[in-house]
């Protein structure tokens, strides 16, 4: 059963029950015979608060939405007197119409002329505030679906980028003859599955994310064997956390693109833990800051990765670059759920 808050019946419930209470009011108060003083029966006042609910939501749905704008503003300004004015001598003749003996006095004469005013202003005060709320909705809708356009624009750099540094492995492990070729090419078969089909979700179990992670690391070590000093640490996953798919292999991937080659001893560390909800990833490398020959396209990944961060945890996240010394580190924490 879904919470009588999201039901679309809550706001026609609301109006009649508005409504009923003040008929019910009507009928009760204004139940006895004319009085002398107003020359008004109980009818007059049941009949006439019919009139001005239907007059509510003839200015509410119709009248101000249609003519309150910027072209017939002016339009709407005299429809307003006009419709008082219809009201009180249309009351009046129908007041003449069954009482004949009917009189105009001070009393009454307000009693007649005062009730539309109150509900002309509440209905364009109503009429105010769904305009308001829908336009909050179609802006949430908008930007929705503004979030949605950028993020699959976003996957769309990552997988090219991404196939571009492996196939560059591919090509150096064929020219070399390596034995090692045939299970490189496996590994990336898996890794071509999640990219085409898993990370076409909006959300992913992380411990899928990490397997995905396992499979690149193991992909260059491959590939590198010794020459890089690679060190993965994790710690086990006991809860089904969700994340972003390809959230996290920008990182590793820039660690690998500019820790190797013309560095000296080059390592490479990389850690992942979770404790409270709380994602904890770390990437360390050694590079040689005079090697400029990567730096045209460098930061591809990383900037796509920023971008996505803050689309998707606005306010979740947090992202420390630190660039020392020769050594590049990145910190990322995030909130899961």
């Amino acid at each position: 059963m879904f919470p009588i808050y999201k039901s679309k019946y809550l706001i026609p419930a609301v109006h009649i029950s508005i409504w009923l209470l003040l008929l019910g009011t009507a009928a009760f108060v204004f139940r006895t015979p004319p009085s002398d003083d107003t020359g008004l029966s109980g009818n007059f006042f049941l009949i006439t608060t019919v009139y001005h609910i239907g007059l509510f939501y003839l200015n509410a749905y119709y009248l101000f939405p249609r003519f309150f704008n910027r072209k017939t503003w002016w339009l709407y300004i005299l429809f307003i007197p006009a419709i008082l004015a219809i009201s009180y001598f249309g009351k009046i003749y129908f007041l003449h119409l069954f009482n004949a003996s009917f009189a105009l006095n001070d009393i009454n004469h307000r009693i007649i002329f005062f009730p539309p005013v109150p509900f002309l202003v509440i209905s364009i005060i109503f009429r105010v505030i769904i305009n308001r709320a829908e336009r909050e909705k179609n802006e949430k809708a908008r930007k929705a679906e503004q979030l949605s356009s950028e993020l699959k624009f976003l996957r769309l750099q990552v997988s090219p980028h991404f196939l571009f540094n492996m196939m560059t492995n591919m090509v150096s492990l064929a020219r070399q003859k390596s034995d090692l070729l045939e299970p490189s090419l496996i590994r990336l078969s898996d890794l071509l599955r999640y990219m085409l089909y898993d990370a076409a979700k909006d959300k992913f179990l992380l411990s899928r994310e990490l397997l995905y992670l396992e499979n690149y690391i193991e992909l260059q070590k491959l590939r590198f064997g010794d020459e890089v000093n690679i060190e993965f640490v994790h710690s086990d996953l006991k809860q089904d956390y969700l994340v972003e798919p390809m959230l996290l292999i920008p990182f590793v991937e820039n660690a690998f693109k500019h820790g190797i080659g013309l560095v000296e001893k080059p390592f490479i560390g990389i850690k992942l833990e979770v404790n409270n909800n709380q994602l904890a990833f770390s990437v360390i490398n050694n590079y040689n800051p005079q090697n400029l020959s990567k730096d045209k396209e460098s930061g591809i990944g990383l900037a796509n990765v920023k971008e996505r961060l803050k689309l998707l945890y606005p306010g979740k996240h947090k992202l420390v670059i630190r660039d020392e010394n020769a050594v590049y580190e990145i910190k990322l924490n995030i909130e899961l759920s």
